[in-house]
C-alpha cells in the first residue's frame, strides 16, 4: 500500500489518543521498552469549546487493501481478528457479520502505527488481545509499539518499543511475529525483522531483548513467525543458516534438526500446529513475498519423532495453461482444530494459473484445490471483477484460517479482500466493515446521481451512487486504472468529469454522464505512460490541463487539450510538476502553485500561457495544495502544511495569511449554512496542539473540531471535501482506512 508524505511538524495528541513518542531508557546497557499511556475510545464533550459531535462512518467499498493476517480465538465461538498492512486491526462481530475497526484512535503523530505487524490472543483469557504495530523500518519512520487490551480491543494500553516494525514492507504477509507463551499467560514474545527476539514478562507492559542464537539483521527478514506446539515454542529465522528454532522451557533455544534439503535456503513463511496429530506444518518460499516469489514448498514436522516429510501439493515450475512457466511459492497454512490431519495451504504469486487454497484431510498425503470447484459471488463488492467478466480467486494469499468451531468455514486474505466459505464450494467476501483503501482524490458533485466520486491508490476510481453499499458499477472502466493520479469535474458543467492514473491501456479518460461511464483519451503525450499526474478541467469543460510527475519525483512539461484528449499541446510557461487548478466561475482562468519557488502562476487565456502572481510564499514541499472556493471567481486558499493557511481574493495576485490556524494540510468546501452565502470550509489542520478535522462557517475566522479522539485514522492529509448539497457533511480521505464521512449529530 501507499506511503504517506512526511507530515511535517509533529504535534502532540490529546490525552487518550496516544501522545508523542517517549524517550526510552537504557537499563544495564540493554535497550528496553516502557509502558506509556492508556488510549481509550471516549468521544468528545459536545459542550467543549470549539468542538461539535459528529457521527463518523466509512463510505462502503469493501476491503480494497491487503489483509495480512486472520486469527480465530481457539476457545470462543465467533471471535476473530484481522490485521492489515496500513489500515489497522479489526474484530469480527458474529452477530452483525461485520468487522469492527479497533485502532481508529491512533492520531496524526502516530500514523506509522496504523500498520499491524502481528497480533496475538491469549487462549486462556479470551478478552486479552495484543498488537505489534509499526509500518516501516526505514530511518525516517518512528519506532514500533505494542498495544494491549483487556476488552477485545475496545480500549488500549500502549508500550513504545526501541525498535522499528515493518507492517507494509516485504514479508508483511508472513506469520504472526507476536505470541503469548503457551506455559505462562504473563509472558509474551515478539520477533523482529532486524533486532532479534524480544520478551515481556508483564503482559506486554515492558520488553527486553531475549537471548536468541542469531545475530540481528539490519536488512533481512529476521523472525517471520512464532508458533506454539503444545508447551514448546517455535521461531523461524529467515536470514540464512538453520531456519527453525525451538524452546521447551522459555530460556534456551535450539536448532530444529533434519530440515529437508533445500528448505534451509528458503524463507519460512508461516506455520500451524495440529495438536491432534502433533504435526507442525511449515510453508516455505524463495523470497519473503508477497511479490518476487517463484519457488517454495510445504513440509510437515512430526514433533514427537523429529521426522520431516515433504507434503508439497504441487511443485512450482511446471507449465501454465498459457504456456508460460508456472512459478509460485506457498504462503498461508492452517489446521482444522476439530479434525486431526485436516490442513489447508495457499499458493502465492501464482499469476498465470491464479493462486489457490489446497486442502488435505490425510495429513498432506493428498490434496484438493478448492479453486477448481469454487463458485465466487462478488455481488456485494463488484469492483473485484477488475473490469473482467469473472472475478479471480485471489492473489497475495498469505493469510488463511479455519474456524475452530466450523470445519467448513475457511477464510483467506488477498491483496484486496477477505474471502470466506461455509461449504467449501461457495465463496464470497467476508469484508463488511473492513475498509483499507488509500484515498487520493474526492469530488462531491453539485448535481447528478453520484454523491461522491473517489480516486484511490491501487483500485482506481469509484462512482458512489450510495454511501452505504459498494459502488454498483465497480471500478471505473475504459480503461481500468491501478492508482488514480487525477480527478476533476467541470464546475459549471458537473456532468463532465476527467480522470488520470496508472494503467496499461491508456492513462486518461473523460465522462459526459457524471462519471458513470468513460471514454479514453484518443491520444496522450508520450510521457503520460510513465508519469501520469494530476489533471484539471475548465469550468465549462472545454479545456484540459494535464501535469506529469514521475514516481521518482521528476517533473515534466504540462500539456493542454481542447478536444477531450484527441490532441495535446505543450504549455511551456506552466511550472513543471505543479497541480493545475481551474477557476470554478471563469472558464478562461487556471492557477498553479510552484512549490519550488513559492510562486502562484495564473492564466487568463484558458491555460495557453501562465504568468507569475504572488511570490515569496511557503516553498519546498510538493504537497502544498491550492483549492478554489466554489461559486467565486479568483477566491483561492493555499494549504501550506506547518507554514499555515493563506487566502487570495484577487485570483492569486496577493495572499493573506489566515491567522486562525497555524497548520493546514488539505482543504475543501461544502454547502453554506442556512442564511449564509459563503460555502463551509473544511480542512485537516491545527488551531491548537492537535491536528484534527475542522470546519469553518465564517470564511476561516474560527474553526470547529468535528472529529474526536476515537476517530483520527493516522495520516489524513491527502484530501477532504464537503457536500455541496448538504450543509455539515464532510468526506475525508485517509491513508489506509478508506473514505470516512460524517454528519453533525
Amino acid at each position: 500500500m501507499s506511503l504517506p508524505p512526511n507530515p511535517g511538524r509533529r504535534t502532540v495528541l490529546a490525552a487518550g489518543a496516544g501522545a508523542g513518542l517517549t524517550a526510552l531508557p537504557l537499563l544495564h546497557g540493554v535497550a528496553t521498552a516502557t509502558d506509556r499511556t492508556t488510549a481509550t475510545a471516549a468521544g468528545p464533550d459536545p459542550a467543549a469549546r470549539g468542538t461539535q459531535a459528529h457521527r463518523w462512518r466509512n463510505v462502503v467499498i469493501g476491503g480494497t487493501g491487503f489483509v495480512t493476517g486472520v486469527l480465530f480465538h481457539p476457545r470462543v465461538k465467533g471471535l476473530a481478528y484481522a490485521r492489515t498492512d496500513i489500515g489497522g486491526a479489526y474484530r469480527w462481530d458474529a452477530r452483525k457479520r461485520a468487522w469492527t475497526p479497533l485502532t481508529d484512535n491512533l492520531g496524526w503523530d502516530d500514523h506509522n502505527l496504523l500498520g499491524v505487524e502481528a497480533m496475538a490472543v491469549d487462549p486462556h483469557h479470551p478478552d486479552r488481545l495484543y498488537l505489534a504495530v509499526g509500518t516501516y523500518t526505514q530511518s525516517w519512520a518512528g519506532n514500533g509499539a505494542v498495544l494491549r487490551s483487556d476488552d477485545r480491543g475496545a480500549t488500549w494500553a500502549r508500550t513504545d518499543l526501541p525498535i522499528k516494525l515493518g507492517a507494509n514492507e516485504d514479508g508483511r504477509g508472513a506469520g504472526e511475529r507476536l505470541i503469548v507463551d503457551p506455559r505462562d499467560s504473563d509472558t509474551l514474545w515478539l520477533g523482529s525483522r532486524h533486532d532479534g527476539l524480544w520478551r515481556s514478562t508483564d503482559r506486554g507492559a515492558s520488553w527486553a531483548r531475549a537471548d536468541f542464537p542469531a545475530q540481528p539483521s539490519p536488512t533481512g527478514q529476521g523472525i517471520t513467525f512464532l508458533v506454539a506446539a503444545g508447551r514448546a515454542l517455535y521461531a523461524s529465522w529467515a536470514d540464512g543458516g538453520p531456519t527453525l528454532r525451538r524452546t521447551l522451557d522459555g530460556v534456551g533455544w535450539e536448532d530444529v534438526p533434519g530440515l529437508p534439503g533445500g528448505a534451509a535456503a528458503r524463507v519460512p513463511i508461516r506455520a500451524a500446529y495440529d495438536a491432534g496429530s502433533r504435526a507442525l506444518y511449515v510453508t516455505f518460499a524463495d523470497a519473503p513475498g508477497p511479490n518476487g516469489q517463484s519457488d517454495g514448498g510445504v513440509h510437515r514436522l512430526d514433533t514427537a519423532t523429529g521426522v520431516w516429510t515433504d507434503v508439497t501439493p504441487v511443485r512450482p515450475g511446471g507449465t501454465a495453461d498459457d504456456g508460460s512457466s508456472d512459478t509460485f511459492a506457498y504462503g498461508g497454512v492452517a489446521v482444522d482444530a476439530r479434525r486431526p490431519g485436516t490442513v489447508v495451504v495457499t499458493t502465492n504469486n501464482r499469476w498465470a494459473q491464479v493462486d489457490t487454497v489446497f486442502r488435505s484431510t490425510d495429513g498432506g498425503r493428498s490434496w484438493t484445490s478448492l479453486k477448481d470447484t469454487a463458485v465466487l459471488d462478488v455481488s456485494e463488492t463488484p469492483y473485484l471483477r477488475w473490469g473482467e467478466r469473472l472475478p479471480k480467486f485471489g492473489w497475495w494469499i498469505q493469510a488463511v484460517a479455519v474456524d475452530p468451531f466450523d470445519s467448513r468455514h475457511i477464510v483467506y486474505g488477498t491483496g484486496a479482500t477477505l474471502y470466506g466459505t461455509r461449504d467449501l464450494v461457495h465463496w464470497a467476501p467476508e469484508i463488511r466493515g473492513l475498509e483499507e483503501s488509500s484515498v487520493r482524490q474526492l469530488i462531491s458533485p453539485p448535481a447528478g446521481r453520484a454523491r461522491l466520486i473517489s480516486g484511490l491508490a491501487d483500485i482506481g476510481v469509484m462512482y458512489h451512487d450510495s454511501l452505504t453499499a459498494s459502488p454498483s458499477r465497480g471500478m471505473a472502466e475504459n480503461p481500468v486504472f491501478g492508482t488514480a493520479t487525477g480527478l476533476a469535474v467541470a464546475a459549471g458543467r458537473p456532468s463532465y468529469v476527467v480522470r488520470t492514473g496508472w494503467a496499461s491501456g491508456g492513462n486518461g479518460a473523460y465522462s459526459r454522464d457524471g462519471g458513470r461511464t468513460w471514454r479514453p483519451f484518443r491520444s496522450q503525450p508520450d510521457i503520460a505512460a510513465t508519469a501520469p499526474g494530476p489533471i484539471a478541467v475548465s469550468a465549462d469543460g472545454r479545456v484540459l490541463l494535464w501535469s506529469f510527475v514521475h514516481w521518482d519525483g521528476s517533473t515534466h512539461a504540462t500539456h493542454r487539450s481542447t478536444d477531450n484528449g484527441d490532441t495535446w499541446t505543450e504549455v511551456p510557461t506552466f511550472p513543471k510538476g505543479a497541480t493545475p487548478v481551474a477557476d470554478p466561475v471563469d472558464a478562461g482562468r487556471f492557477y498553479a502553485y510552484d512549490t519550488a519557488s513559492g510562486t502562484v502562476y495564473r492564466s487568463a487565456d484558458g491555460g495557453l500561457t501562465f504568468t507569475a502572481g504572488a511570490a515569496g510564499l511557503a516553498s519546498g514541499d510538493s504537497q502544498f495544495k491550492v483549492a478554489a472556493a466554489p461559486g467565486r471567481r479568483g477566491d483561492l486558499w493555499l494549504s501550506a502544511k506547518w507554514n499555515g493557511l493563506f487566502r487570495s481574493t484577487d485570483g492569486g495576485l496577493t495572499f493573506t495569511k489566515v491567522t486562525s490556524c497555524w497548520a493546514s494540510y488539505s482543504l475543501g468546501f461544502g454547502k453554506a449554512p442556512d442564511g449564509a452565502d459563503y460555502p463551509a470550509v473544511f480542512q485537516v489542520g491545527a488551531t491548537e496542539d492537535i491536528t484534527a478535522v475542522l470546519r469553518s462557517d465564517d470564511e476561516g475566522a474560527s474553526w470547529t473540531r468535528i472529529n474526536d479522539d476515537a476517530h483520527q485514522w493516522g495520516w489524513i492529509g491527502e484530501t477532504i471535501t464537503g457536500d455541496p448539497r448538504l450543509h455539515g457533511r464532510v468526506y475525508l480521505g485517509t491513508n489506509g482506512r478508506g473514505i470516512q464521512y460524517a454528519d453533525p449529530v
